[in-house]
Order: structure tokens, then sequence, then C-alpha cells
């Protein structure tokens, strides 16, 4: 039975304070470091076991080289990307991640997105405060009756392919992964996705291949004009791709809760100055936009830290 006391984790952004408080608890040593730069941790990284991170910084061969006793490096998240997971992997450190902290979250977001842009909620709330009381050009959809492709069919996915369970609609879904679909999504390839969709919903890891998937020639790939959603990550967006869509009506509207400006750490947007296609964005009736928050809810904050600390005791347990 390892003596837990002498793992020694160090936490390096704030997080639900349940976590320091039950790894405490089963006897592991915690300490925190929210400040210091990415070389400072660097310097006595050796020191540590485990690591504990959201996005504050990337953890790079250059960490990973420096963090000579390291055993395992967990994010209270979903993703990886910010992490080198290969050179860890080759270094026997374990990756450790919480997607499943906040998947129902990001499943509610996303269909909150698809209700708002189909009904108009957005349009026609802004119309009323300034006093225009417009009923026919806030004339709705319904969801009933169209096709949702979901893109990426992992712990995402499949939440919001459960949130849909209520609707008449037809699910369908593309992943590179085999025999992913299930009772709520059929698993089809990405055209005959494309030439059935009504909704896309993209679900998948910023990856090599993933990175500025979403572009012209892509979208004109879809047989019908169709409504966009993206909860996943922004740089697997063109934006400038997606706008002019938008321009010419081949998407209908766009829900993006993730933008391709933002910094790795999501905690802002890349620049002061707003880039053309943002802007457009930001004036467009027929797009809503939300600050990388589709897996933010209180619920997810407290889910996330504990799916974290379970991982963690469930490895040292034998």
């Amino acid at each position: 039975m390892t003596d837990l006391s002498s793992i020694k984790i160090l936490h390096l952004d704030t997080n639900h304070p349940l976590l320091w408080e039950q790894l405490r608890q089963a006897g592991f040593t915690n300490e925190a470091d929210f400040t210091s730069t990415k070389e400072e941790v660097e310097a006595k990284i050796h020191n540590y076991h485990g690591v504990i991170i959201r996005s504050r910084f990337k953890i790079d061969q250059t960490f990973i080289e420096k963090a000579t006793n390291l055993q395992f490096i967990a994010r209270v998240g979903a993703g990886l990307e910010s992490i080198d997971c290969e050179y860890a992997l080759s270094k026997k450190v374990e990756l450790i991640s919480s997607p499943e902290g906040n998947r129902n979250a990001v499943g509610e977001h996303a269909l909150g997105m698809v209700l708002s842009l189909f009904n108009k909620l957005n349009k026609a709330d802004r119309e009323i405060r300034q006093g225009y009381w417009n009923r026919e050009s806030n004339r709705g959809l319904e969801l009933d009756g169209k096709t949702v492709g979901i893109i990426g069919y992992g712990n995402m996915g499949k939440s919001f392919a459960k949130k849909l369970r209520g609707f008449d609609v037809e699910v369908l879904c593309y992943d590179i992964v085999s025999n992913v679909g299930d009772a709520l999504a059929n698993q089809v390839s990405l055209e005959e996705l494309q030439a059935k969709a009504d909704v896309v919903s993209l679900h998948t890891p910023w990856t090599e291949i993933t990175n500025k998937m979403i572009n012209a020639d892509f979208i004109h790939a879809f047989h019908k004009p169709f409504w966009f959603i993206n909860t996943a990550r922004g740089r697997s967006v063109v934006t400038a791709d997606l706008v002019e869509a938008l321009r010419i009506g081949k998407i209908l509207g766009a829900g993006l809760d993730v933008l391709e400006y933002e910094k790795l750490s999501f905690e802002t947007l890349l620049t002061n100055e707003i880039p053309d296609p943002l802007r457009y964005l930001m004036q467009a009736d027929n797009v809503i936009l939300t600050p990388h928050i589709a897996g933010w809810t209180q619920e997810s904050k407290t889910l996330l830290a504990q799916v974290i600390v379970d991982k963690i005791i469930e490895k040292y347990k034998t």
C-alpha cells in the first residue's frame, strides 16, 4: 500500500475546495502555486509526484522533462490539448481528465443554443428592450422533424444526443472511432451526415485532425443549408469561412460558445482589436455567442473536481 503522505501534489489553478480537502483527507500532501511563472514552477516541479491544472499554461516537453518524479497530470476539464500527451505517456506519466464532470452541462448548453436560435429568443428579447413588438419577423422554427448531426460522439456528443430524446428528430453521429453509435444516435459516414443534417453540433477535441476542420470545403459539402453549434473548441473552425457561409445562407445561424480568437487558457480573447469576422458575428441576429461557458455550471464545478479526486484516489488504491 502506497504511503499517500509521500505523494506531493501541486495545484496550479484554483478549483472547487472539495478537490483539495478530499485529497488531504485521503492522505495526500497538497501544495498550491497559483501565481508563479511557468519557468518558476519548472524550477521546483521535480519535487512533486502529481500536478493538477485547468488551463493556466501549457505542460510541454520542457516542463515534463524537468518533472523527474511526476506520476500523473490531472486536468480539471475535458480536453488535454494543453498537455504534450505523447511525451508525457512516453515518460510513464498518467493523464487524468474529467469529461464526465461537465458533459451534462455541455449537452444542455448546446440544446439551449439550438432552441434559442430556432425561436429567435435573443433577437426578440433585444427588440422588445428597444421598444419594438415584432411578431411576424420573429416567427420561429420547430426542432421536431429535423435531422441533427453530431460530429464527435464521446462524452459531450452523447450528452447532447441524450437531451434530444424528447424531440421527434433523427439523430446522426460521425466519429473517427468505429462502433460508438447507440440507441440515441445512428453512426454514419461524414458524407451521409453532410447529406442529411439540418443541425450540426461539434463535440470534438482540438487535435491536428480537427484544427481548422470546419472550413469552406467542409461547409459546402453539406447538401442543405444548416444550423451550426460549437461548444467544443474554437480553433476547429475557420471563422472567416463560417462568416461567409452565414452571409450567403449556407449556414442559417450559429451558436458559438468557443471562438478561434481565444487564448489557450480560455480566459480571454487573443487581442484587444476585434477581427472583422468576429465583428460580424457580434452584430448578426442569427448568431449567439457565449464566453466558453457551455461546461461552466455550478453543478459541473463540483462534479469536475469530484471526478478528478476519485480518479487520483483510484490510481493509488493498490
